[in-house]
């Protein structure tokens, strides 16, 4: 046994996530690939929508900064070998930038993947990776359950087999009522409003590109029976296009020859409620996503009396049950490695929930019901000698 520790201690030891060097390897069961095109989803959600873009960067920024403690029994460690991994989870990213994917690959996946990589043959977890949701997918054992997971690449793929003490792929679903592998994105419920919202753009884009105006027809009726010429016809149709159209020609009027008339034909904005019909997009992509439209900047919802209201509210509704499922899952899944400890959102720390814990603090120290001690807990303190008396 001495002889062996010597051998690793003299030995050169390189960390580095399996999923760098990607080789084929065969084995058993059958795959399932998640079943929706995550990359459409994405390029026309996030990548193409302002509403989801900020939505998804304001809920993965604030699960990100969320201040955490340390539990292991009832004692609270603001510093514990866990919390410290999560702070350099690997040396490419910082902690805010790990917890950021993971989240951004919850909202628009529904799945986040972490790869965990360990000493070999060990639980010595030395550093986390988020993996790509659609480069990812489920190998089912016989019972149903994930029996290993496949990452692929460049047409190659790595297989991380479940088996082992500390499984090293971790996997983080939303809840989706017809799939036993695969989480449901909000991205994915919120599909018909981008798509609305993204047609709406696009229309407007197209209006200011003619002109800011309706389209319609040009009307010849020079004599009975009188047609343009084809030569006529595509001169008319190129000056049309050329001096007429886009927004550097907005406003030009339009010089019409003998036997020409200008006929509207489409229907006004006004008419479509474009304005609105817009807006009722956006309201629904931000409720997908559990953001109070509000803090978008999206007019038209009073559902909050302020600014502060619905700040406060976004924290409680959407920030904090999703920050305490991530590290609820990681502190669970990492247990072989860090032994029984609890990973907890320090709500004390969050500058939105100031004023509920003031509210909190008034609350209990008026309350001539309970002792000092019992005050001292429901704010999160420990007991003192002496303090069970009321006061």
């Amino acid at each position: 046994m001495l002889d062996r520790l010597k051998t690793l201690l003299r030995a050169p030891h390189i960390k580095a996530s399996r999923t760098a060097r990607l080789i084929q390897i065969e084995g058993t069961g059958r795959a399932r690939w998640t079943p929706r095109d995550y990359a459409a989803l994405a390029r026309e959600g996030y990548l193409s929508n302002a509403i989801v873009h900020r939505a998804v960067r304001l809920v993965a920024e604030n699960v990100a900064a969320a201040p955490l403690l340390a539990y292991e029994g009832a004692a609270v460690r603001d510093r514990h070998p866990l919390l410290n991994l999560l702070d350099r989870p690997n040396p490419r990213q910082e902690r805010a930038g790990f917890l950021e994917a993971i989240c951004a690959h919850l909202l628009l996946a529904g799945n986040a993947y972490i790869e965990a990589v360990a000493v070999p043959d060990t639980t010595d977890v030395r550093e986390l990776y988020a993996l790509r949701p659609d480069r990812m997918r489920v190998v089912p054992g016989a019972d149903g359950w994930p029996q290993a997971y496949e990452y692929a690449i460049g047409g190659r793929t790595l297989r991380f087999d479940q088996g082992a003490a500390l499984p090293p792929i971790l996997h983080l679903a939303q809840f989706h009522p017809l799939d036993d592998h695969y989480g449901l994105s909000a991205l994915e419920a919120a599909a018909v409003a981008v798509d609305t919202h993204n047609a709406a753009a696009h229309w407007n884009k197209a209006l200011l590109d003619n002109a800011a105006r309706p389209s319609g027809a040009l009307v010849f009726a020079a004599g009975e029976g009188a047609v343009l010429s084809e030569g006529q016809f595509a001169r008319l149709k190129r000056e049309l296009e050329e001096q007429f159209q886009g927004a550097r020609n907005a406003g030009r009027p339009l010089l019409l020859e003998g036997g020409l008339d200008w006929k509207a034909m489409s229907l006004s904005p006004k008419d479509m409620d474009f304005l609105e019909a817009k807006h009722a997009a956006a309201r629904e992509i931000a409720l997908a996503f559990g953001v109070p439209p509000m803090l978008l900047g999206i007019p038209g919802d009073n559902t909050y009396s302020n600014y502060q209201e619905a700040n406060r509210a976004f924290f409680r509704t959407t920030v904090l049950p999703l920050a305490s499922r991530m590290v609820d899952a990681l502190a669970q899944w990492l247990a072989p490695a860090f032994g029984a400890v609890r990973l907890v959102v320090d709500t004390d720390d969050m500058p939105a929930l100031a004023s509920d814990r003031a509210a909190l603090w008034e609350q209990v120290s008026k309350a001539p019901f309970l002792t000092l001690n019992e005050k001292r807990a429901m704010v999160g303190f420990g007991p003192l000698e002496g303090g069970d008396r009321l006061g």
